[in-house]
């Protein structure tokens, strides 16, 4: 209970939790919106659980948004999340331009902000989401813009603006946008930015040219990042390997095998080739420990396998456990990216593709057990894991360029509405 009835004034332990245990879960879910294993009704269990306590601070008042105030002392991305969420709901605007300024001096907190606005419900950002467009802050203009894109509303001409804008963040976040919200009248505009001078901004309008259906210019801009070093490579990778045909992925998949720089990138890109003919490389490679997961997941991208359902993973052998651990002397703190993901059984796999290859036509694509289609994306994007989701989302806008991008990142409820709005007439 937030608030002791008696007295009628807040209890300040649970309170405190409330903020606490906000914290945690808002960077439980942004590990979550992209983990392996994750389908949208765990994320909507984990939603529920952190909507409750943004409640519990909501009933708290006065004393909730002063603990929120107080635990930004030591700002990280949960923090500025619960106490941006709950500036926006109770429309407190000292303390949302007290996170807002947070934000712009301090980009790693930055997803915090972002996530809130795109937390809450449409009505909390009511005349909020208008004087951030309007700002001449550029930071303010590029929130307002991604709280656009977070509830699948077109920003209008503010979007239009920011593709030129001087500031990089702002033309970056505007570049997006351009693409997930379906703008086609801006393609010409991504395009003309495929040559900018930030790399952010040179992805975002590679990524965004491609999904409003340009396949020259922009396809062989993405050909070349996907050859390029930096941060943006294995999303280039991914995006060029959806686009092309499993025949045109030969050559980039070959380069990554013969290279040997980096085998997880190989083993994504087999996946997201959807070429069966790479099962039997996929199933070698779950025999190598720092590859069998992803191995695993790629193989489940390809023929749509439950591993774990259909019992065709094993127990880690000992000393396998990846990850944090509980040793205070283990400097190792990063989280396990195959962390969820089952270890797959090589053995038992290769006897079911043994018996089932007859099934997959080689050198055809194939995502999640089918042949690419509307239905078959629509399917997954409802019922898959997060990645799979993601995948799905990105493939619509493929096949029918213009079509806004599905955010699998929405709260859950949210998203479930969005679907049941969207599911085709059956009676």
């Amino acid at each position: 209970m937030t608030v002791d009835l008696a007295l009628n004034r807040p209890v300040a332990k649970v309170v405190a939790q409330h903020v606490e245990e906000g914290a945690v879960l808002c960077n439980v879910r942004m590990r979550m919106v992209d983990a392996p294993h994750v389908r949208l009704h765990h994320l909507r269990r984990l939603d529920d659980r952190l909507a409750a306590h943004l409640d519990g601070l909501a009933v708290a008042g006065e004393y909730g948004a002063h603990l929120c105030a107080t635990a930004l002392a030591r700002p990280g991305v949960g923090e500025v999340f619960v106490a941006t969420a709950l500036a926006l709901d109770s429309r407190d605007e000292p303390c949302l331009d007290k996170v807002l300024a947070l934000a712009q001096a301090l980009p790693e907190c930055r997803p915090g902000v972002l996530s809130a606005f795109g937390w809450v419900a449409a009505a909390s950002l009511r005349d909020i989401t208008r004087e951030l467009l309007d700002s001449n802050n550029a930071f303010r203009r590029m929130v307002g813009i991604a709280a656009c894109d977070a509830h699948r509303v077109d920003p209008g001409a503010v979007l239009t603006d920011a593709l030129g804008d001087p500031d990089p963040t702002l033309r970056a976040q505007g570049l997006r946008t351009a693409g997930e919200c379906g703008r086609r009248d801006l393609l010409d505009a991504c395009l003309r930015a495929l040559g900018d001078a930030n790399a952010d901004c040179r992805f975002q309008a590679v990524r965004s040219a491609v999904l409003l259906g340009d396949r020259h210019a922009a396809a062989h801009a993405l050909h070349r990042m996907a050859h390029e070093a930096g941060t943006h490579r294995m999303p280039a990778i991914d995006l060029f390997l959806k686009l092309t045909t499993p025949e045109q992925a030969v050559p980039l998949l070959k380069a990554l095998f013969e290279a040997q720089t980096d085998a997880r990138m190989l083993i994504r890109g087999l996946g997201a080739s959807g070429d069966p003919r790479f099962v039997p490389l996929l199933i070698d490679r779950m025999e190598d420990p720092a590859l069998s997961r992803l191995a695993g997941e790629s193989f489940s991208l390809i023929t749509g396998l439950d591993l774990e359902m259909l019992d065709l993973y094993r127990k880690p052998a000992e000393g396998l456990e990846t990850g944090p651990t509980d040793d205070p002397a283990d400097a190792d703190v990063a989280m396990d990216e195959d962390d969820g993901l089952p270890w797959p059984d090589a053995q038992r796999i290769g006897a079911w593709w043994s018996a089932n290859a007859h099934s997959f036509e080689p050198g055809a694509r194939c995502f999640m057990g089918a042949p690419l289609s509307w239905a078959r994306c629509l399917q997954v994007r409802k019922d898959g894991c997060q990645r799979q989701r993601r995948a799905a989302s990105e493939y619509v806008c493929l096949l029918q360029p213009g079509t806004p991008l599905f955010p699998i990142d929405a709260p859950a409820w949210r998203q479930q509405r969005w679907l049941e709005a969207s599911a085709p007439d059956v009676a």
